[in-house]
């Protein structure tokens, strides 16, 4: 009997917890030094991000490639649509909060500038031309990933009308002998998550510090409390629409939750997304590959309400009253700018001054905003990837692909097979 006895393995959802208080810890207790582990946790992140964008294109393409033109038509129209209603209700639901809470209120802005003088937004045109790549190796390579996304469909659609014309499959066949790689490659480096965790969190906790954090706990608390009221209604909604017990969903989460809080970034938590998709939620391959990479980059609602945040802030903490037109175009461009998520850490700086400079708001506030922009990177992110997985899940049930033996824990299933 002795021989058998084996130590628990402890899973990774909870190494990556252990880091994440390790890492604020130390990086309190050692202060600046902590800065010195920063390139440990940039590593793990280009680790994965090497590879995101071979991952979504072989993921995209070889979903699309799979599909007849009236399956995929239907599964895009459903993905589409809940896509569109999950992000208008995250924007509607950021304003009303913030009307509420006021998180600008009682910070004082001085001498507000006019949002003209200031570095320059593309408009919307520009948004929507960049979405059509003119050179897709430029695109991989700047890791632009919604061109990258529009090239794979335009592949994937290719790839089935050519095997349909000739039979020969071979080309689809060597995309998912590819994404199956690059996968494993992903799997491998996910294996090194507790360190970059530890390292990234600690450079945070010892450079920056939490004294920022104080006098804008008000807009972070819209951000928690908005993700709180879209899960609470996402969770018992998808569990009845696919008849599923909704209370086991929150332990199915925790593992890209982590990930996503500590990275803050929707790219890096892709690959785990896209594999606890299909073990833990019981969603087909192909749907996970179809939604799993669109809703990285259209289906971003803690973006949106993020967004919706940012404008209110921007008006309240420097005295501006905002006209209803203005609020109504604000969530507009609130939901549009979520069509083209930037999904690396950093990249909310973009939004804030297109935000700003579009609806006329005095950008002073936005140095504020950018000091707490990991902690709104949190929340963001975090609402971003739990959403996409409800979409899958919907999305799988219409399409007769969701297996709820697996949801159940009845059966496993292995994501590369």
């Amino acid at each position: 009997m002795a021989g058998k006895t084996e130590k628990k393995k402890i899973s990774m959802t909870t190494q990556i917890l252990i880091a994440t208080i390790g890492g604020v810890v130390f990086g309190g207790i050692v202060g600046p030094w902590a800065g010195n582990l920063k390139f440990i946790g940039d590593m793990f992140i280009r680790l994965i991000q090497m590879s995101v964008v071979v991952l979504v294109m072989t993921a995209v393409a070889g979903s699309v490639g799979n599909q007849q033109g009236k399956g995929l038509g239907r599964m895009g129209f459903n993905t589409f649509k809940w896509f569109i209603l999950f992000t208008v209700f995250a924007a509607v639901l950021g304003y009303f909060l913030c009307v509420i809470i006021q998180p600008g209120l009682g910070i004082v802005i001085s001498e507000p500038t006019e949002a003209g003088t200031v570095a320059e937004a593309g408009s919307i045109q520009d948004t929507l031309l960049g979405f059509i790549p003119t050179n897709i190796i430029e695109s991989m390579a700047a890791g632009s990933m919604i061109p990258c996304i529009v090239f794979a469909l335009f592949f994937g659609a290719a790839c089935s009308t050519y095997t349909a014309a000739t039979g020969d499959d071979i080309v689809i066949r060597m995309l998912k002998g590819v994404n199956s790689v690059v996968l494993n490659i992903i799997q491998t480096v996910m294996k090194l998550a507790p360190i970059g965790v530890f390292c990234l969190l600690a450079n945070v906790s010892g450079a920056i510090g939490f004294a920022v954090v104080l006098p804008m706990l008000k807009f972070l608390a819209v951000l928690a409390i908005g993700d709180l009221i879209m899960l609470v209604v996402y969770i018992p909604f998808a569990g009845i629409r696919c008849g599923v017990n909704p209370l086991m969903m929150p332990k199915k989460f925790m593992k890209m939750s982590m990930i996503a809080l500590t990275t803050t970034s929707s790219a890096i938590t892709l690959p785990t997304k896209m594999e606890d998709s299909v073990t833990k939620f019981g969603v087909s391959r192909r749907v996970s590959d179809f939604v799993g990479p669109l809703a990285m980059s259209m289906n971003s609602n803690g973006a949106a309400l993020c967004n919706v945040a940012y404008i209110m802030f921007m008006s309240q903490s420097c005295n501006v009253e905002l006209t209803m037109s203005q609020i109504v175009m604000g969530i507009v461009l609130s939901c549009m700018l979520c069509m083209g998520t930037i999904t690396v850490p950093g990249g909310a700086v973009v939004s804030m001054t297109f935000l700003a400079t579009s609806l006329g708001l005095p950008v002073d506030a936005i140095a504020l905003l950018l000091g707490i922009d990991w902690f709104s990177g949190m929340f963001r992110t975090l609402l971003n990837v739990d959403a996409d997985v409800i979409v899958a899940m919907l999305v799988a049930n219409v399409e007769g692909e969701l297996d709820r033996d697996v949801y159940n824990g009845k059966k496993t299933v292995d994501y590369a097979a």
